[in-house]
């Protein structure tokens, strides 16, 4: 017997709990026969273990109206000679399952471990190193390709698993501390695609989860990291003391105290808060802190596999950023040159973004030819190819400040008609 892993990443993506989709079920078991149900989490669990291949007929109507998608598609399995219920009309159906936004088409792909074989057994470090290894395959897919839809779905359903694990076994506490760690970092994975995407209201409603977990956990690293995520997503919203608040949390970690890198990329992006907020003697002065942090760290040290992103390339690359906002142009390019020299194979995500933002700090310099080559090596080359929401944005900025400051220039010509076929849709 294996768990239904399409409904659990169902739920996930629409943040439903075993006991929230009970009562779903049950009010809309109500208004379909004037009877309210008597569905319980253990109905729900007995589902995603496997138990319950099949639900009953109105149980089944409603799953189909809460989640907007037929049985079949959420994984159970009919038994032989059976026919299913119809289908709700299409564009209920459509209207229904505007909960899980574009992600949830996406979850045949993720390849859960499957849940224990029977419905209660202990639950070990083994289970946990599992989660493990697809924590650390997501963080290097988000290198690569950047926060998809894809990647976000299955950060959800990975986060989900980890605690159906501890829904459905006996563990240690030391175990099911680790449990929680995993699914605050596969939340906070989530959260960061949702960023990398520009969909903040997801990212927030990820964030809330991922807080609770990593509290629960007890992992300061994972809090800082959280933090860090969070300040990112309200400077994106251009909530800027928000963005202060929480990089300066993030540095009061205990992690940044046991860490000198830690503390190094908790001052580094406080720095780059304080800039979004106009506060630039305060930026520059943290971004010092930042790089004495970072000279005094052992970089072989263990440290977190999501920290690996963290090297004297990005230290440049948030410290552009940071120049950047004060208006230091010059020292911005300085910066992104010295990141997209040092990039690692398999940035790809980053080097596209740093190169966006090398185009504009060389625009804003005047340079609109060099501007133009810079930003014409971030387009898509070959067909599938694609950046993420973040990085096109900086190219629609690109785009509308050269048309501003060179609107009749060869180079900006050259650009539109470059642009215009390969702009991302």
């Amino acid at each position: 017997m294996t768990g239904n892993e399409l409904l659990a990443a169902k739920m996930a993506a629409a943040g439903l709990r075993q006991h929230e989709l009970a009562q779903a079920l049950n009010d809309e078991i109500g208004t379909l026969t004037g009877r309210p149900g008597t569905l319980q989490d253990r109905h729900v669990r007995n589902w995603l273990t496997g138990k319950t291949r099949w639900p009953q007929e109105r149980q089944r109507r409603a799953l189909e109206a809460v989640i907007g998608c037929t049985a079949q598609e959420l994984g159970f399995i009919p038994p032989s000679r059976s026919t299913a219920p119809p289908s709700l009309p299409p564009e209920e159906s459509v209207r229904r399952r505007t909960f899980a936004g574009n992600v949830v088409g996406l979850v045949a792909a993720t390849a859960l471990p499957p849940l224990p074989a029977t419905s209660y057994r202990r639950i070990g470090m083994s289970d946990t190193e599992r989660l493990r290894v697809a924590f650390a395959d997501l963080v290097a897919s988000d290198n690569v390709t950047g926060g998809t839809p894809s990647l976000e779905t299955r950060a959800v359903a990975f986060a989900h698993h980890a605690m159906e694990l501890q829904a459905v076994g006996s563990a240690s506490q030391r175990v099911r501390a680790r449990l929680y760690e995993l699914a605050a970092a596969f939340t906070g994975t989530a959260l960061w695609a949702a960023v990398d995407s520009c969909e903040p209201e997801r990212a927030q409603r990820h964030l809330e989860r991922a807080m609770t977990l990593a509290g629960l956990s007890g992992s300061a690293e994972i809090t800082l990291r959280l933090w860090g995520h969070a300040g990112i997503l309200a400077r994106q919203t251009r909530q800027f003391n928000d963005a202060v608040a929480a990089a300066t949390a993030a540095r009061a970690s205990a992690a940044c105290r046991r860490d000198p890198l830690f503390r190094s990329l908790a001052h580094a992006r406080l720095a780059g808060a304080y800039a979004g907020a106009k506060r630039p003697t305060d930026a520059l002065r943290t971004l010092e802190h930042a790089i004495k942090a970072f000279d005094g760290a052992d970089p072989h040290a263990d440290r977190p596999v999501w920290m690996g992103f963290y090297d004297r390339a990005e230290l440049h690359g948030l410290s552009a950023l940071v120049h950047a906002g004060v208006g230091r142009h010059d020292e911005a390019e300085a910066h992104l040159h010295h990141t997209l020299s040092l990039l690692r194979p398999g940035f790809n995500r980053n080097r596209s973004y740093y190169r966006s933002h090398l185009a504009l700090a060389q625009l804003r310099q005047g340079e609109a030819e060099q501007a133009c080559t810079t930003a014409l090596s971030v387009l898509p080359t070959q067909p599938g190819d694609s950046l993420t929401e973040r990085t096109s944005r900086l190219l629609t900025e690109f785009t509308a400040g050269l048309n501003s400051a060179a609107p009749r220039a060869r180079c900006t010509t050259e650009w539109m008609d470059q642009y215009r076929p390969r702009r991302p849709q």
